[in-house]
């Protein structure tokens, strides 16, 4: 299996409730497309039936200069070829070796090191999911306490209202939504924001009115039928983003934050022994 290939494609996804419907009618010829051939404007204008223009705004909506430039990136994706394969194991490996290649096409290093450094500077942190987003922040949240982050999970929509209320400057709130569209997430984020709090949203879908309320947008990819759990867990692309989190997190005066982690480590195994 190809285990990292570049390709535009989760950027393509992650603006494409942004575009308009003939934008949207190009953006699924990319997605789906597996063939190397012409991508010229004229001839894919010419493919698609749309206008040279509507490529070129296409493009810019996706982050591009133009359309050349998009181009150029898109046709990296075809300097290898991706071997098929077969059987139920195999197309789970395929899943999360697509969802891994798109985490790292979308992951911005100093986009997640001005996030850690947030989390650094705060005297607490808020992360709040709903269903499997809650699952994983859960699970954020006691990977990172380890390194003597005062860090809440959040999962319930009343006590996401009333963190939000008292969060103020001292306070970092990361809200995880998949979709973007969690009405307790946004809002908490929203109120959060409004009270001096730095705010982080976690989603496979950006979109322009993020800027409002959110400092960062970290993008995750996604798939079909990812939410539903069909296939596999909804929270992977969540959690593979919070790893590399957690990788930059450790590096901020490293030695204190691994002490305190090898101390809680040592402190849980006590307990389960019944030391303490």
């Amino acid at each position: 299996m190809q285990y990292y290939k570049k390709t535009i494609v989760p950027v393509i996804e992650a603006h494409y409730e942004n575009l308009s419907a003939v934008e949207k009618s190009i953006a699924d010829f990319f997605i789906n497309n597996r063939e190397k051939m012409d991508f010229s404007s004229k001839k894919i204008s010419g493919m698609l039936y749309v206008s040279e223009a509507s490529l070129s705004r296409f493009a810019k909506k996706c982050g591009y200069k133009g359309y050349r430039e998009f181009v150029y990136n898109y046709q990296e994706s075809f300097e290898d070829d991706h071997p098929n394969v077969t059987g139920q194991m195999w197309v789970v490996f395929d899943a999360y070796q697509e969802l891994l290649n798109k985490s790292y096409n979308l992951a911005d290093e100093n986009q997640l090191r001005r996030v850690v450094q947030m989390m650094n500077t705060k005297k607490r942190v808020f992360v709040c999911g709903k269903g499997s987003s809650g699952l994983a922040a859960r699970e954020i949240q006691f990977r990172f306490m380890r390194l003597g982050l005062d860090m809440d999970a959040m999962d319930d929509s009343d006590v996401m209202r009333m963190r939000s209320v008292t969060a103020n400057e001292n306070c970092m709130v990361m809200g995880i939504s998949i979709s973007g569209r969690t009405e307790d997430v946004i809002e908490s984020l929203r109120q959060a924001h409004q009270n001096g709090a730095a705010t982080v949203l976690i989603t496979a879908n950006d979109r322009p009115e993020y800027e409002e309320f959110c400092d960062e947008v970290v993008c995750v990819p996604t798939r079909k039928n990812l939410e539903s759990g069909s296939l596999i867990s909804p929270q992977y692309p969540v959690l593979v983003m919070a790893d590399i989190l957690y990788a930059y997190y450790q590096e901020i005066d490293k030695q204190k934050k691994m002490e305190l982690h090898d101390t809680t480590v040592m402190v849980l195994k006590r307990k389960e022994k019944g030391e303490v």
